[in-house]
């Protein structure tokens, strides 16, 4: 089937849209996409349903109001791509991750996307996963396995988005993932905050700082990076570390932050040692992110695109490849993606 995945991810930035043709386990063709940026009034008010969020009840009318304006966001971009679709996957936007206590929260109106699109939407991919027990993230292994089928193995596929998260695959066919720790996040609030930029362009401003080394060590301590894979982070699991660097100069605090991101994909403790990383998602064009993720790692590092994959949609592709296993009731995730006890089906279809 042709499908449309929308994704409006930790970063915050907007909603991704990619064309796919699916079945749900082989990709027969890629189309168009585009990014719809959230205007700067959209995007600090869904940054500050982050904060509300644990506090929020379903019904309250400021997250019903920005929910249909994310959700009209998601639909003005479906139109842009023009082009013929028989179904969408839906992600919505995550304000609160909490696995831990059978959490996950996803806000975006399905219903009014399917009516007034004409189309059948999959969303809701997350809840089924958290309820049994999973992690719910992250759910793009499975895709991720289906476009690296020929590609040599052990292979690790790094997202770095607000938060960052890995997928292995073995040279055996196995396959695990987790959340590696902060992508983005923590560095795009620190920029904000002392430049008023939404992100650190081109990594200029890290670029102009030192890290502080004994404060990587510290952080690295956490608790977090103990923990057996699989598992994953909400966008918030490390904000009070800002509290940390409060005393830096906006160089150093950025770069402290960007090596950060780094030290947590080299600590995270994956079956193998891949031979090949490859990273997608808005932190591969931050330089001083992907230079320290080659000095941590040893191994080539690369961007997707150097085996032909676009990393500015490949998880609105996902979403669409996702849609398409909602449909035919394939598991959305495994045991050592998310933690669930068996191949895990998930997701709604809203006619």
């Amino acid at each position: 089937m042709r499908v449309i995945g929308l994704m409006s991810g930790t970063s915050l930035d907007g909603v991704d849209a990619a064309w796919l043709e699916t079945d749900g386990e082989q990709v027969g063709a890629f189309g168009p996409a585009l990014t719809i940026p959230y205007e700067p009034a959209l995007r600090a008010v869904i940054r500050e349903l982050l904060d509300l969020a644990p506090t929020l009840v379903a019904d309250d009318p400021q997250l019903l109001a920005v929910s249909r304006r994310l959700t009209e966001v998601h639909a003005d971009a479906v139109r842009a791509l023009d082009a013929p679709y028989d179904l969408i996957g839906f992600h919505g936007q995550t304000i609160l991750h909490e696995p831990q206590r059978r959490r996950t929260w996803q806000i975006g109106d399905a219903a009014w996307l399917a009516k007034t699109l004409g189309r059948p939407v999959a969303y809701d991919f997350r809840s089924a996963d958290v309820a049994a027990g999973g992690e719910g993230a992250p759910l793009v292994p499975l895709f991720h396995s289906g476009l690296a089928a020929a590609l040599p193995k052990p292979l690790a596929i790094l997202n770095i988005g607000g938060v960052a998260n890995v997928t292995y695959l073995g040279a055996d066919g196995s396959i695990a993932a987790c959340d590696t720790g902060p992508g983005n996040a923590l560095l795009d609030d620190w920029v904000q905050q002392h430049t008023g930029q939404a992100f650190d362009a081109d990594g200029r401003l890290a670029a102009e700082g030192k890290p502080d080394a004994d404060m990587l060590r510290h952080w690295l301590s956490h608790s977090y990076f103990e923990r057996e894979l699989p598992k994953s982070l909400d966008r918030l699991s490390f904000h009070a570390l800002l509290d940390n660097i409060r005393g830096m100069s906006a160089s150093d605090g950025a770069a402290t932050l960007a090596a950060f991101t780094a030290a947590a994909v080299a600590a995270t403790r994956l079956p193998q040692r891949p031979q090949h990383w490859l990273i997608t998602g808005g932190g591969r064009r931050n330089p001083a992110i992907m230079a320290a993720l080659a000095r941590t790692l040893a191994v080539p590092v690369n961007p997707v695109e150097s085996v032909g994959w676009d990393g500015d949609f490949l998880e609105a592709q996902c979403f669409a490849y996702l849609a398409m296993r909602v449909k035919r009731g394939l598991p959305l995730s495994l045991p050592m993606t998310t933690g669930v006890p068996l191949p895990m089906q998930g997701g709604q279809i809203q006619p």
